[in-house]
Protein backbone atom coordinates (compact mmCIF):
# COMPACT_ATOMS: atom_id res chain seq x y z
CA UNK A 1 0.00 0.00 0.00
CA UNK A 2 2.90 2.37 0.64
CA UNK A 3 4.72 1.73 -2.66
CA UNK A 4 1.64 1.53 -4.87
CA UNK A 5 0.80 -0.49 -7.99
CA UNK A 6 4.28 -0.25 -9.54
CA UNK A 7 5.85 -2.27 -6.74
CA UNK A 8 2.85 -4.60 -6.59
CA UNK A 9 3.28 -5.44 -10.27
CA UNK A 10 6.98 -6.23 -9.73
CA UNK A 11 6.19 -8.51 -6.79
CA UNK A 12 3.64 -10.44 -8.86
CA UNK A 13 5.69 -10.74 -12.06
CA UNK A 14 9.22 -11.31 -10.73
CA UNK A 15 8.62 -14.86 -9.42
CA UNK A 16 7.27 -15.88 -12.84
CA UNK A 17 10.66 -15.44 -14.47
CA UNK A 18 13.00 -18.41 -14.59
CA UNK A 19 16.08 -16.24 -14.16
CA UNK A 20 14.72 -15.15 -10.76
CA UNK A 21 15.25 -18.68 -9.41
CA UNK A 22 18.47 -19.10 -11.37
CA UNK A 23 19.98 -15.96 -9.80
CA UNK A 24 18.95 -17.01 -6.29
CA UNK A 25 20.39 -20.49 -6.57
CA UNK A 26 23.48 -19.20 -8.36
CA UNK A 27 24.17 -16.67 -5.62
CA UNK A 28 23.91 -19.33 -2.92
CA UNK A 29 26.21 -21.55 -4.96
CA UNK A 30 28.71 -18.70 -5.29
CA UNK A 31 28.76 -18.18 -1.51
CA UNK A 32 29.38 -21.87 -0.91
CA UNK A 33 32.16 -21.90 -3.53
CA UNK A 34 33.83 -19.02 -1.66
CA UNK A 35 33.31 -20.89 1.61
CA UNK A 36 34.84 -24.10 0.27
CA UNK A 37 37.72 -22.23 -1.37
CA UNK A 38 38.51 -20.41 1.87
CA UNK A 39 38.38 -23.69 3.75
CA UNK A 40 40.79 -25.36 1.35
CA UNK A 41 43.11 -22.38 1.49
CA UNK A 42 43.10 -22.39 5.29
CA UNK A 43 43.19 -26.11 6.09
CA UNK A 44 43.84 -27.91 2.83
CA UNK A 45 42.95 -31.58 3.11
CA UNK A 46 43.85 -31.82 6.78
CA UNK A 47 41.43 -33.33 9.27
CA UNK A 48 40.74 -30.38 11.58
CA UNK A 49 39.24 -31.25 14.95
CA UNK A 50 40.24 -28.29 17.12
CA UNK A 51 37.36 -26.09 18.24
CA UNK A 52 39.46 -22.94 18.31
CA UNK A 53 40.69 -23.50 14.75
CA UNK A 54 37.16 -23.98 13.42
CA UNK A 55 35.90 -20.93 15.34
CA UNK A 56 38.73 -18.80 13.95
CA UNK A 57 37.95 -20.02 10.45
CA UNK A 58 34.24 -19.23 10.89
CA UNK A 59 35.02 -15.71 12.03
CA UNK A 60 37.43 -15.14 9.13
CA UNK A 61 35.01 -16.41 6.48
CA UNK A 62 32.14 -14.46 8.03
CA UNK A 63 34.17 -11.28 7.66
CA UNK A 64 35.08 -12.04 4.02
CA UNK A 65 31.53 -12.98 2.99
CA UNK A 66 30.12 -9.98 4.85
CA UNK A 67 32.27 -7.49 2.96
CA UNK A 68 31.69 -9.27 -0.36
CA UNK A 69 27.91 -9.23 0.10
CA UNK A 70 27.91 -5.59 1.19
CA UNK A 71 29.93 -4.61 -1.91
CA UNK A 72 27.53 -6.50 -4.17
CA UNK A 73 24.49 -4.95 -2.48
CA UNK A 74 25.93 -1.45 -2.73
CA UNK A 75 26.81 -1.74 -6.41
CA UNK A 76 23.83 -3.65 -7.78
CA UNK A 77 21.21 -1.66 -5.85
CA UNK A 78 22.64 1.46 -7.47
CA UNK A 79 22.91 -0.18 -10.88
CA UNK A 80 19.42 -1.71 -10.94
CA UNK A 81 17.70 1.46 -9.71
CA UNK A 82 19.57 3.79 -12.06
CA UNK A 83 19.09 1.48 -15.04
CA UNK A 84 15.41 0.90 -14.31
CA UNK A 85 14.46 4.58 -14.14
CA UNK A 86 16.80 5.60 -16.97
CA UNK A 87 15.15 3.06 -19.23
CA UNK A 88 11.75 4.58 -18.45
CA UNK A 89 13.09 7.96 -19.51
CA UNK A 90 14.79 6.71 -22.68
CA UNK A 91 11.59 4.99 -23.79
CA UNK A 92 9.56 8.03 -22.70
CA UNK A 93 7.25 5.84 -20.61
CA UNK A 94 7.92 7.88 -17.48
CA UNK A 95 5.82 10.66 -19.02
CA UNK A 96 2.93 8.19 -19.25
CA UNK A 97 3.26 7.44 -15.55
CA UNK A 98 3.21 11.14 -14.77
CA UNK A 99 -0.03 11.50 -16.77
CA UNK A 100 -1.81 8.97 -14.55
CA UNK A 101 -3.34 9.62 -11.15
CA UNK A 102 -0.33 8.04 -9.41
CA UNK A 103 1.12 10.32 -6.76
CA UNK A 104 4.77 11.28 -6.58
CA UNK A 105 5.17 8.98 -3.59
CA UNK A 106 3.75 5.98 -5.44
CA UNK A 107 5.98 6.53 -8.47
CA UNK A 108 9.22 7.13 -6.56
CA UNK A 109 8.74 4.46 -3.90
CA UNK A 110 7.35 2.03 -6.45
CA UNK A 111 10.35 2.34 -8.76
CA UNK A 112 12.77 2.29 -5.80
CA UNK A 113 11.37 -0.80 -4.11
CA UNK A 114 10.84 -2.59 -7.42
CA UNK A 115 14.48 -1.97 -8.36
CA UNK A 116 15.96 -3.25 -5.08
CA UNK A 117 13.52 -6.16 -4.78
CA UNK A 118 15.92 -8.58 -6.46
CA UNK A 119 18.78 -7.45 -4.22
CA UNK A 120 16.62 -7.77 -1.12
CA UNK A 121 15.68 -11.31 -2.14
CA UNK A 122 19.35 -12.26 -2.44
CA UNK A 123 20.04 -10.81 1.01
CA UNK A 124 17.29 -12.97 2.49
CA UNK A 125 18.41 -16.17 0.78
CA UNK A 126 21.97 -15.60 2.01
CA UNK A 127 20.83 -15.75 5.66
CA UNK A 128 20.93 -19.61 5.84
CA UNK A 129 24.54 -19.54 4.63
CA UNK A 130 25.57 -17.24 7.47
CA UNK A 131 23.65 -19.30 10.02
CA UNK A 132 25.45 -22.34 8.66
CA UNK A 133 28.71 -20.57 9.46
CA UNK A 134 27.51 -20.18 13.03
CA UNK A 135 27.82 -23.94 13.44
CA UNK A 136 31.58 -23.57 13.01
CA UNK A 137 31.76 -21.15 15.94
CA UNK A 138 33.31 -17.73 16.25
CA UNK A 139 30.14 -15.77 15.41
CA UNK A 140 26.80 -15.17 17.11
CA UNK A 141 23.22 -14.85 15.82
CA UNK A 142 23.27 -11.16 16.78
CA UNK A 143 26.16 -10.54 14.38
CA UNK A 144 24.34 -12.29 11.56
CA UNK A 145 21.13 -10.38 12.26
CA UNK A 146 22.83 -6.99 12.23
CA UNK A 147 24.81 -7.84 9.09
CA UNK A 148 21.57 -8.62 7.24
CA UNK A 149 19.95 -5.43 8.54
CA UNK A 150 22.96 -3.36 7.44
CA UNK A 151 22.76 -4.92 3.98
CA UNK A 152 19.06 -4.03 3.72
CA UNK A 153 19.48 -0.39 4.74
CA UNK A 154 22.53 -0.09 2.48
CA UNK A 155 20.45 -1.34 -0.45
CA UNK A 156 17.83 1.30 0.33
CA UNK A 157 20.45 4.05 0.65
CA UNK A 158 22.20 3.13 -2.60
CA UNK A 159 18.88 2.80 -4.42
CA UNK A 160 17.61 6.11 -3.01
CA UNK A 161 20.72 7.92 -4.24
CA UNK A 162 20.47 6.32 -7.68
CA UNK A 163 16.75 7.13 -7.89
CA UNK A 164 17.38 10.79 -7.06
CA UNK A 165 20.01 11.07 -9.79
CA UNK A 166 17.94 9.09 -12.30
CA UNK A 167 14.84 11.25 -11.83
CA UNK A 168 17.03 14.36 -12.09
CA UNK A 169 19.26 13.54 -15.05
CA UNK A 170 18.02 12.88 -18.56
CA UNK A 171 20.69 10.70 -20.15
CA UNK A 172 21.53 7.18 -19.02
CA UNK A 173 25.28 7.72 -19.03
CA UNK A 174 24.92 10.86 -16.91
CA UNK A 175 22.77 8.90 -14.45
CA UNK A 176 25.20 5.98 -14.14
CA UNK A 177 28.34 8.12 -14.02
CA UNK A 178 26.96 10.61 -11.50
CA UNK A 179 25.61 7.82 -9.30
CA UNK A 180 28.90 5.91 -9.24
CA UNK A 181 31.03 9.03 -8.74
CA UNK A 182 28.72 10.30 -5.99
CA UNK A 183 28.89 7.00 -4.15
CA UNK A 184 32.69 6.90 -4.35
CA UNK A 185 32.98 10.52 -3.19
CA UNK A 186 30.58 9.83 -0.31
CA UNK A 187 32.59 6.86 0.96
CA UNK A 188 35.88 8.69 0.41
CA UNK A 189 34.68 11.76 2.30
CA UNK A 190 33.68 9.62 5.28
CA UNK A 191 37.06 7.90 5.40
CA UNK A 192 38.81 11.27 5.08
CA UNK A 193 36.90 12.69 8.04
CA UNK A 194 37.71 9.61 10.12
CA UNK A 195 41.39 9.83 9.15
CA UNK A 196 41.89 13.52 9.96
CA UNK A 197 39.93 13.59 13.23
CA UNK A 198 41.12 12.10 16.54
CA UNK A 199 40.19 8.50 17.22
CA UNK A 200 36.87 8.00 19.05
CA UNK A 201 36.07 11.71 18.80
CA UNK A 202 32.49 12.83 18.23
CA UNK A 203 33.20 13.78 14.59
CA UNK A 204 34.80 10.40 13.87
CA UNK A 205 31.92 8.51 15.50
CA UNK A 206 29.34 10.52 13.56
CA UNK A 207 31.17 9.91 10.28
CA UNK A 208 31.54 6.18 10.99
CA UNK A 209 27.80 5.95 11.67
CA UNK A 210 27.11 6.82 8.02
CA UNK A 211 29.57 4.28 6.58
CA UNK A 212 28.16 0.79 5.89
CA UNK A 213 31.66 -0.66 5.61
CA UNK A 214 32.59 0.67 9.05
CA UNK A 215 29.39 -0.87 10.40
CA UNK A 216 30.21 -4.28 8.90
CA UNK A 217 33.74 -4.01 10.28
CA UNK A 218 32.34 -3.47 13.76
CA UNK A 219 29.91 -6.37 13.34
CA UNK A 220 32.45 -8.87 12.02
CA UNK A 221 35.24 -7.78 14.39
CA UNK A 222 33.48 -7.00 17.69
CA UNK A 223 36.63 -7.42 19.80
CA UNK A 224 38.59 -4.80 17.85
CA UNK A 225 36.94 -2.07 19.96
CA UNK A 226 36.90 -2.58 23.75
CA UNK A 227 33.58 -0.73 24.04
CA UNK A 228 31.78 -3.45 22.08
CA UNK A 229 32.46 -6.02 24.80
CA UNK A 230 29.83 -4.36 27.00
CA UNK A 231 26.78 -6.61 27.24
CA UNK A 232 23.81 -5.44 25.23
CA UNK A 233 25.73 -2.73 23.34
CA UNK A 234 24.96 -2.80 19.62
CA UNK A 235 27.29 -0.45 17.69
CA UNK A 236 25.55 -1.21 14.37
CA UNK A 237 22.34 0.41 15.60
CA UNK A 238 23.81 3.90 15.09
CA UNK A 239 24.70 3.06 11.52
CA UNK A 240 21.27 1.60 10.82
CA UNK A 241 19.57 4.75 12.09
CA UNK A 242 21.98 7.05 10.25
CA UNK A 243 21.69 5.22 6.93
CA UNK A 244 17.90 5.02 7.21
CA UNK A 245 17.65 8.77 7.88
CA UNK A 246 19.92 9.59 4.94
CA UNK A 247 17.91 7.29 2.67
CA UNK A 248 14.67 8.93 3.82
CA UNK A 249 16.06 12.40 3.07
CA UNK A 250 17.14 11.41 -0.45
CA UNK A 251 13.78 9.75 -1.13
CA UNK A 252 11.88 12.79 0.16
CA UNK A 253 13.85 15.04 -2.21
CA UNK A 254 12.99 12.77 -5.15
CA UNK A 255 9.29 12.74 -4.22
CA UNK A 256 9.18 16.51 -3.84
CA UNK A 257 11.01 17.27 -7.09
CA UNK A 258 9.61 14.51 -9.33
CA UNK A 259 7.17 16.58 -11.36
CA UNK A 260 9.48 19.60 -11.31
CA UNK A 261 12.34 17.67 -12.93
CA UNK A 262 10.04 15.64 -15.21
CA UNK A 263 9.23 16.00 -17.98
CA UNK A 264 12.48 17.76 -18.72
CA UNK A 265 12.47 21.03 -20.59
CA UNK A 266 15.28 19.68 -22.77
CA UNK A 267 13.00 17.11 -24.40
CA UNK A 268 12.07 19.61 -27.09
CA UNK A 269 15.06 21.74 -28.00
CA UNK A 270 14.68 24.37 -30.70
CA UNK A 271 17.21 23.94 -33.51
CA UNK A 272 19.96 26.50 -33.84
CA UNK A 273 19.26 29.23 -36.38
CA UNK A 274 21.26 31.84 -38.25
CA UNK A 275 20.47 34.95 -40.26
CA UNK A 276 20.19 34.50 -44.02
CA UNK A 277 18.87 36.47 -47.00
CA UNK A 278 15.78 35.24 -48.79
CA UNK A 279 14.94 35.51 -52.52
CA UNK A 280 12.94 38.70 -51.92
CA UNK A 281 15.97 40.40 -50.38
CA UNK A 282 14.74 40.30 -46.79
CA UNK A 283 16.77 38.83 -43.96
CA UNK A 284 15.28 36.02 -41.92
CA UNK A 285 16.25 33.24 -39.55
CA UNK A 286 16.90 29.81 -41.00
CA UNK A 287 17.99 26.58 -39.40
CA UNK A 288 21.77 26.29 -39.26
CA UNK A 289 22.98 23.04 -40.77
CA UNK A 290 26.25 21.48 -39.73
CA UNK A 291 28.64 19.63 -42.01
CA UNK A 292 28.53 15.88 -41.30
CA UNK A 293 31.60 13.68 -41.75
CA UNK A 294 31.79 10.70 -44.05
CA UNK A 295 31.11 8.47 -41.02
CA UNK A 296 28.02 10.01 -39.41
CA UNK A 297 28.18 7.64 -36.41
CA UNK A 298 31.47 8.92 -35.06
CA UNK A 299 30.43 12.49 -36.01
CA UNK A 300 27.38 12.14 -33.78
CA UNK A 301 29.49 10.74 -30.94
CA UNK A 302 32.13 13.48 -31.10
CA UNK A 303 30.43 16.61 -32.42
CA UNK A 304 26.97 16.49 -30.81
CA UNK A 305 25.61 16.46 -27.27
CA UNK A 306 24.30 12.94 -27.60
CA UNK A 307 24.95 12.18 -23.93
CA UNK A 308 23.67 15.40 -22.43
CA UNK A 309 24.90 18.92 -21.91
CA UNK A 310 26.55 18.33 -18.53
CA UNK A 311 28.93 15.46 -19.29
CA UNK A 312 31.81 17.91 -18.84
CA UNK A 313 30.88 18.29 -15.17
CA UNK A 314 31.19 14.52 -14.70
CA UNK A 315 34.69 14.66 -16.14
CA UNK A 316 35.58 17.63 -13.95
CA UNK A 317 34.33 15.74 -10.89
CA UNK A 318 36.51 12.77 -11.80
CA UNK A 319 39.54 14.99 -12.36
CA UNK A 320 38.97 16.77 -9.05
CA UNK A 321 38.65 13.47 -7.22
CA UNK A 322 41.77 12.16 -8.96
CA UNK A 323 43.72 15.24 -7.91
CA UNK A 324 42.58 14.79 -4.30
CA UNK A 325 43.54 11.13 -4.28
CA UNK A 326 46.86 11.91 -5.94
CA UNK A 327 47.73 14.48 -3.29
CA UNK A 328 46.55 12.52 -0.24
CA UNK A 329 47.60 8.99 -1.18
CA UNK A 330 50.59 9.54 -3.46
CA UNK A 331 52.27 12.82 -2.57
CA UNK A 332 51.50 12.72 1.15
CA UNK A 333 51.17 8.95 1.61
CA UNK A 334 53.60 6.47 3.09
CA UNK A 335 55.02 4.49 0.18
CA UNK A 336 56.31 1.75 2.53
CA UNK A 337 52.88 0.95 3.99
CA UNK A 338 51.21 -2.02 2.28
CA UNK A 339 47.43 -2.12 1.84
CA UNK A 340 46.11 -5.61 2.70
CA UNK A 341 49.71 -6.80 2.61
CA UNK A 342 49.82 -6.57 -1.19
CA UNK A 343 50.32 -3.08 -2.65
CA UNK A 344 51.58 0.28 -1.41
CA UNK A 345 49.35 3.29 -0.86
CA UNK A 346 50.34 5.01 -4.15
CA UNK A 347 49.75 1.77 -6.07
CA UNK A 348 46.39 1.26 -4.34
CA UNK A 349 45.37 4.81 -5.32
CA UNK A 350 46.36 4.11 -8.93
CA UNK A 351 44.34 0.87 -8.91
CA UNK A 352 41.28 2.60 -7.44
CA UNK A 353 41.29 5.40 -10.01
CA UNK A 354 41.91 2.91 -12.79
CA UNK A 355 38.99 0.68 -11.76
CA UNK A 356 36.66 3.66 -11.47
CA UNK A 357 37.72 4.85 -14.92
CA UNK A 358 37.15 1.38 -16.42
CA UNK A 359 33.66 1.18 -14.91
CA UNK A 360 32.72 4.58 -16.37
CA UNK A 361 34.19 3.69 -19.76
CA UNK A 362 32.16 0.50 -19.76
CA UNK A 363 29.02 2.45 -18.84
CA UNK A 364 29.64 4.90 -21.68
CA UNK A 365 30.02 2.06 -24.19
CA UNK A 366 26.92 0.17 -23.03
CA UNK A 367 24.69 3.26 -22.98
CA UNK A 368 25.90 4.31 -26.44
CA UNK A 369 23.97 1.30 -27.80
CA UNK A 370 21.06 1.14 -25.36
CA UNK A 371 20.21 4.82 -25.85
CA UNK A 372 19.98 4.24 -29.60
CA UNK A 373 17.68 1.26 -29.13
CA UNK A 374 15.44 2.90 -26.52
CA UNK A 375 15.19 6.07 -28.61
CA UNK A 376 14.20 3.90 -31.62
CA UNK A 377 16.95 5.47 -33.70
CA UNK A 378 18.71 2.16 -34.28
CA UNK A 379 15.89 1.14 -36.62
CA UNK A 380 16.52 4.21 -38.75
CA UNK A 381 19.87 2.74 -39.76
CA UNK A 382 18.00 0.16 -41.86
CA UNK A 383 17.25 2.87 -44.42
CA UNK A 384 20.85 4.11 -44.61
CA UNK A 385 23.98 2.80 -46.27
CA UNK A 386 26.01 2.76 -43.04
CA UNK A 387 28.02 -0.44 -42.88
CA UNK A 388 28.52 -2.54 -39.80
CA UNK A 389 32.18 -1.54 -39.58
CA UNK A 390 31.29 2.14 -39.73
CA UNK A 391 28.80 1.69 -36.90
CA UNK A 392 30.96 -0.44 -34.58
CA UNK A 393 34.20 1.46 -35.13
CA UNK A 394 32.34 4.76 -34.96
CA UNK A 395 30.86 3.83 -31.59
CA UNK A 396 34.25 2.66 -30.30
CA UNK A 397 35.90 5.84 -31.49
CA UNK A 398 33.22 7.89 -29.78
CA UNK A 399 33.67 5.97 -26.52
CA UNK A 400 37.42 6.54 -26.51
CA UNK A 401 36.99 10.22 -27.39
CA UNK A 402 34.33 10.95 -24.77
CA UNK A 403 36.17 9.10 -21.98
CA UNK A 404 39.75 10.01 -22.87
CA UNK A 405 40.22 11.85 -19.56
CA UNK A 406 39.29 8.70 -17.63
CA UNK A 407 42.08 6.78 -19.35
CA UNK A 408 44.67 9.55 -19.42
CA UNK A 409 44.65 10.17 -15.65
CA UNK A 410 45.99 6.70 -14.69
CA UNK A 411 48.49 6.90 -17.53
CA UNK A 412 49.65 10.29 -16.26
CA UNK A 413 50.08 8.87 -12.76
CA UNK A 414 52.11 6.02 -14.24
CA UNK A 415 54.33 8.55 -16.03
CA UNK A 416 54.74 10.44 -12.75
CA UNK A 417 55.89 7.23 -11.04
CA UNK A 418 58.56 6.87 -13.74
CA UNK A 419 59.66 10.51 -13.56
CA UNK A 420 59.74 10.45 -9.76
CA UNK A 421 61.96 7.35 -9.77
CA UNK A 422 59.68 4.97 -7.86
CA UNK A 423 59.19 2.91 -11.03
CA UNK A 424 61.55 2.07 -13.85
CA UNK A 425 60.77 3.08 -17.43
CA UNK A 426 60.38 -0.57 -18.40
CA UNK A 427 57.79 -1.24 -15.70
CA UNK A 428 56.02 2.01 -16.60
CA UNK A 429 55.64 0.81 -20.19
CA UNK A 430 54.35 -2.56 -18.98
CA UNK A 431 51.85 -0.88 -16.68
CA UNK A 432 50.57 1.42 -19.42
CA UNK A 433 50.22 -1.43 -21.93
CA UNK A 434 48.28 -3.54 -19.45
CA UNK A 435 45.95 -0.69 -18.54
CA UNK A 436 45.27 0.16 -22.20
CA UNK A 437 44.38 -3.49 -22.79
CA UNK A 438 41.83 -3.23 -19.99
CA UNK A 439 40.45 0.01 -21.44
CA UNK A 440 39.86 -1.64 -24.83
CA UNK A 441 38.27 -4.65 -23.10
CA UNK A 442 35.91 -2.47 -21.02
CA UNK A 443 34.79 -0.47 -24.06
CA UNK A 444 34.22 -3.53 -26.25
CA UNK A 445 32.41 -5.38 -23.47
CA UNK A 446 29.94 -2.49 -23.22
CA UNK A 447 29.24 -2.57 -26.96
CA UNK A 448 28.99 -6.36 -26.93
CA UNK A 449 26.40 -6.34 -24.14
CA UNK A 450 24.48 -3.46 -25.70
CA UNK A 451 24.15 -5.36 -28.97
CA UNK A 452 23.44 -8.71 -27.34
CA UNK A 453 20.57 -7.79 -25.03
CA UNK A 454 17.26 -6.41 -26.22
CA UNK A 455 16.53 -4.92 -22.80
CA UNK A 456 18.58 -1.92 -21.75
CA UNK A 457 18.45 -2.92 -18.09
CA UNK A 458 19.82 -6.37 -18.86
CA UNK A 459 22.51 -4.97 -21.16
CA UNK A 460 23.77 -2.44 -18.60
CA UNK A 461 23.55 -4.92 -15.73
CA UNK A 462 25.39 -7.62 -17.69
CA UNK A 463 28.12 -5.26 -18.88
CA UNK A 464 28.86 -3.41 -15.65
CA UNK A 465 28.14 -6.50 -13.56
CA UNK A 466 30.78 -8.47 -15.48
CA UNK A 467 33.34 -5.74 -14.85
CA UNK A 468 32.40 -5.59 -11.16
CA UNK A 469 32.47 -9.37 -10.64
CA UNK A 470 35.79 -9.55 -12.46
CA UNK A 471 37.45 -7.09 -10.10
CA UNK A 472 35.76 -8.61 -7.03
CA UNK A 473 37.08 -12.02 -8.08
CA UNK A 474 40.58 -10.62 -8.57
CA UNK A 475 40.42 -8.97 -5.14
CA UNK A 476 39.32 -12.20 -3.43
CA UNK A 477 41.99 -14.21 -5.23
CA UNK A 478 44.71 -11.81 -4.13
CA UNK A 479 43.56 -12.00 -0.51
CA UNK A 480 43.49 -15.81 -0.59
CA UNK A 481 46.89 -15.98 -2.28
CA UNK A 482 48.41 -13.75 0.38
CA UNK A 483 46.90 -15.98 3.07
CA UNK A 484 48.32 -19.17 1.52
CA UNK A 485 51.76 -18.09 0.36
CA UNK A 486 53.48 -20.77 2.42
CA UNK A 487 51.36 -23.72 1.21
CA UNK A 488 50.18 -22.75 -2.26
CA UNK A 489 50.77 -26.18 -3.77
CA UNK A 490 48.46 -27.91 -1.31
CA UNK A 491 45.53 -25.62 -2.06
CA UNK A 492 45.80 -25.45 -5.85
CA UNK A 493 42.57 -27.45 -6.20
CA UNK A 494 40.57 -24.75 -4.46
CA UNK A 495 41.88 -22.11 -6.84
CA UNK A 496 41.13 -24.33 -9.83
CA UNK A 497 37.50 -24.63 -8.71
CA UNK A 498 37.23 -20.89 -8.14
CA UNK A 499 38.72 -20.14 -11.56
CA UNK A 500 36.50 -22.77 -13.20
CA UNK A 501 33.33 -21.20 -11.80
CA UNK A 502 34.50 -17.79 -12.97
CA UNK A 503 35.28 -19.12 -16.45
CA UNK A 504 31.83 -20.72 -16.74
CA UNK A 505 30.08 -17.52 -15.67
CA UNK A 506 32.15 -15.31 -17.98
CA UNK A 507 31.65 -17.63 -20.93
CA UNK A 508 27.89 -17.70 -20.39
CA UNK A 509 27.83 -13.91 -20.17
CA UNK A 510 29.83 -13.42 -23.37
CA UNK A 511 27.86 -15.97 -25.42
CA UNK A 512 24.35 -14.99 -24.33
CA UNK A 513 23.13 -14.06 -27.82
CA UNK A 514 25.85 -15.29 -30.20
CA UNK A 515 27.45 -18.59 -29.14
CA UNK A 516 31.00 -18.63 -30.45
CA UNK A 517 33.94 -21.01 -29.90
CA UNK A 518 36.24 -17.98 -29.68
CA UNK A 519 34.11 -16.40 -26.95
CA UNK A 520 33.97 -19.65 -24.98
CA UNK A 521 37.73 -19.92 -25.33
CA UNK A 522 38.12 -16.33 -24.17
CA UNK A 523 35.85 -17.03 -21.19
CA UNK A 524 38.03 -19.98 -20.24
CA UNK A 525 41.42 -18.38 -20.82
CA UNK A 526 40.80 -14.95 -19.28
CA UNK A 527 40.39 -16.12 -15.64
CA UNK A 528 43.34 -18.53 -15.99
CA UNK A 529 45.69 -15.90 -17.39
CA UNK A 530 44.43 -13.37 -14.84
CA UNK A 531 45.26 -15.84 -12.08
CA UNK A 532 48.72 -16.30 -13.59
CA UNK A 533 49.17 -12.52 -13.72
CA UNK A 534 48.21 -12.19 -10.03
CA UNK A 535 50.60 -14.90 -8.90
CA UNK A 536 53.40 -13.47 -11.05
CA UNK A 537 52.78 -10.01 -9.61
CA UNK A 538 52.94 -11.31 -6.02
CA UNK A 539 56.26 -12.95 -6.96
CA UNK A 540 57.55 -9.56 -8.18
CA UNK A 541 57.18 -10.38 -11.87
CA UNK A 542 56.83 -7.65 -14.51
CA UNK A 543 56.95 -8.76 -18.15
CA UNK A 544 54.93 -11.91 -17.45
CA UNK A 545 52.15 -9.84 -15.89
CA UNK A 546 52.00 -7.49 -18.86
CA UNK A 547 52.02 -10.26 -21.48
CA UNK A 548 49.36 -12.33 -19.72
CA UNK A 549 47.06 -9.33 -19.27
CA UNK A 550 47.55 -8.17 -22.87
CA UNK A 551 46.99 -11.70 -24.21
CA UNK A 552 43.93 -12.46 -22.09
CA UNK A 553 42.04 -9.21 -22.47
CA UNK A 554 43.29 -8.46 -25.98
CA UNK A 555 42.09 -11.83 -27.28
CA UNK A 556 38.73 -11.41 -25.51
CA UNK A 557 38.35 -7.96 -27.04
CA UNK A 558 38.95 -9.32 -30.53
CA UNK A 559 36.63 -12.26 -29.88
CA UNK A 560 33.83 -9.80 -29.06
CA UNK A 561 34.69 -7.42 -31.90
CA UNK A 562 34.38 -9.98 -34.69
CA UNK A 563 30.82 -11.19 -33.93
CA UNK A 564 29.74 -7.62 -33.19
CA UNK A 565 29.58 -6.96 -36.92
CA UNK A 566 27.27 -9.89 -37.66
CA UNK A 567 25.18 -9.16 -34.57
CA UNK A 568 24.75 -5.60 -35.78
CA UNK A 569 23.47 -6.99 -39.09
CA UNK A 570 20.96 -9.20 -37.30
CA UNK A 571 19.69 -6.22 -35.31
CA UNK A 572 19.13 -4.27 -38.54
CA UNK A 573 17.63 -7.17 -40.44
CA UNK A 574 20.03 -6.92 -43.34
CA UNK A 575 23.50 -8.07 -44.39
CA UNK A 576 26.51 -5.83 -44.75
CA UNK A 577 29.13 -8.53 -44.97
CA UNK A 578 29.86 -7.62 -48.55
CA UNK A 579 30.73 -4.01 -47.66
CA UNK A 580 34.31 -3.01 -47.03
Amino acid sequence: MIAGPIFRREVLTLPRQFRHYLIRSGYIGLLFVLLWTAGQVTFGFQDVRGTSAMAGFGEQVFRILGFVQLSLVLFFSLLFTAGNIAQEKDRQTLILLLMTDLSNREIVLGKLFASVLQVGTLILVSAPVFFFLQLLGGITPHQIFWLIVICFVTALLSGSWAALIAFWKEKTFQTLATSVLGLVVYLGAIETVIAITPSHSMAADWAAAFSPFRAVLEITSPLSDPSTTVAGLVPALDSVIGLCLLSAVLTAISINRLRIWNPSRTLFVQPETEAASTESGTTGQVVRHRRIWSNPVIWREMRTRAYGRRVVFIKLAYLLMAATVFYNAILSGDSDELILGMVSRPAFAFVGLGILGLVLINAQAATSITSERDGQTLDLLVATDISAKEFVYGKLGGVFYNTKELALVPLAISAWFVAEGSMSLENGVYLSMGFLSLVAFAAMLGLHSGLGFASSRQAIANSMGTIFFLFIGIFILMILLVETRGSFGNQIGAFILFIGVGSLGLGQSLTYRNPSPALWMAGGLLPVLTFYAITTFLLNGTLGVCLSIAAAYGFTTLAMLVPAVSEFDVALGRSTSDKG
